[in-house]
C-alpha cells in the first residue's frame, strides 16, 4: 500500500460559532487531508474555506458549506493520495473554518510543505 505523504501541519477546535483561521501558509502548502472529528453528543456542522491571501471566510471562498458530522463521528474532507493530488496554498494563503456547535468539532489539517532551500 501507498500512503499519501505529510504531516500535521494544523489541528484547531473552535471554542465559538464564529468562522477563525486554521492554517496560514508561510511558504508554498500543498494540503493532503482535512480530517474532521465530532467530540460532543450531537450533530453538528461545519464549514471550511480557502482565502487566497487573507482571511475572508464568506461563500465566495468555502470548500464545503454546513456539512453535518452526526455525534462522535468524522469528516474525511479531502484524501490526496499522493504528492501533487492536494490542494495548493501560496504564502499568505489561510484555511478557515467553522462550527455551528461550540468546542463540538476538532479540524486536523495533513499536507507537506515545499522544500525552502
Amino acid at each position: 500500500m501507498s500512503l499519501a505523504p505529510g504531516s500535521l501541519l494544523a489541528q484547531v477546535r473552535p471554542s465559538n460559532t464564529t468562522a477563525a483561521t486554521a492554517f496560514t501558509a508561510v511558504i508554498q502548502t500543498e494540503i493532503l487531508r482535512v480530517v474532521i472529528a465530532n467530540t460532543t453528543g450531537s450533530a453538528a456542522t461545519f464549514r471550511l474555506f480557502h482565502d487566497v491571501g487573507g482571511s475572508t471566510y464568506d461563500e465566495s471562498n468555502a470548500l464545503a458549506w454546513d456539512v453535518s458530522i452526526a455525534t462522535g463521528a468524522i469528516n474525511d474532507a479531502l484524501q490526496a493520495y499522493g504528492s501533487g493530488s492536494g490542494f495548493t496554498l501560496l504564502p499568505g494563503d489561510t484555511l478557515g473554518v467553522r462550527t455551528s456547535v461550540n468546542s463540538a468539532l476538532t479540524f486536523n489539517f495533513y499536507g507537506v510543505v515545499a522544500s525552502s532551500r
